[in-house]
């Protein structure tokens, strides 16, 4: 998944791609799209999580850059910034950021029962679970992201229900058979957001 520093963007005139990549890249080609007339709308989104991000095509190009949201809010989400932990000798700095946990008492008397404590023994089975539950995790955020864009673009195509469907159920040849005859660019990045990770790992 994209990330707001690294991650790409792809704009989108109606059922055409006009560009793609760094969110700069993408924004000022929307812009240009934008201020033109048209009859189609012109949305960008992130490749990672399919979410739209909205510019302001009114203001100068310098400022739309400024404006983008490399720190901050990208498409919805706040990111939060890291809050360091005081640091102990010989101890490496961790940006960590606290938040409420509501357990029973059981579970507390576990965790404090661990070595380094609730903390660290909830850092460990956080990390346990990514390690587990990785590719699953990443393969729901793939059709999630393929649903907000079909969502957004292909609601009104022929065959998008029983393509949500099959994007879903993980049937990755049903899918491209339900949308091959949606427009090019709309099929084509729909099946890119689906199904990215498991053609990466094909070629590989």
């Amino acid at each position: 998944m994209t990330d707001i520093l690294t991650g790409s963007y792809t704009a989108f005139e109606g059922f055409t791609r006009i560009a793609s990549g760094s969110l700069a890249e993408v924004a000022l080609a929307a812009k240009q799209a934008l201020n033109r007339p048209a009859t189609v709308p012109v949305l960008i989104y992130d490749d990672g999580t399919g979410r739209p991000v909205d510019i302001d095509p009114t203001v100068s190009d310098d400022e739309l850059i400024a404006r983008l949201p490399y720190s901050g809010a990208v498409a919805g989400i706040q990111i939060s910034s890291s809050v360091s932990e005081p640091r102990g000798r010989g101890r490496p700095k961790l940006g960590v950021v606290p938040r409420e946990v509501t357990l029973l008492p059981r579970h507390w008397d576990w965790l404090n029962a661990q070595p380094g404590g609730a903390s660290v023994a909830i850092r460990k089975l956080v990390e346990d679970a990514r390690k587990t539950s990785g590719h699953a995790d990443r393969q729901r955020g793939a059709h999630e992201a393929a649903y907000r864009f079909m969502s957004a673009v292909a609601g009104n195509l022929p065959g998008f229900e029983e393509a949500t469907r099959a994007l879903f159920a993980d049937d990755d040849r049903r899918f491209a058979e339900l949308v091959a005859e949606w427009p090019a660019d709309v099929r084509d990045y729909a099946v890119m957001l689906a199904f990215t990770e498991r053609n990466d790992e094909a070629v590989h």
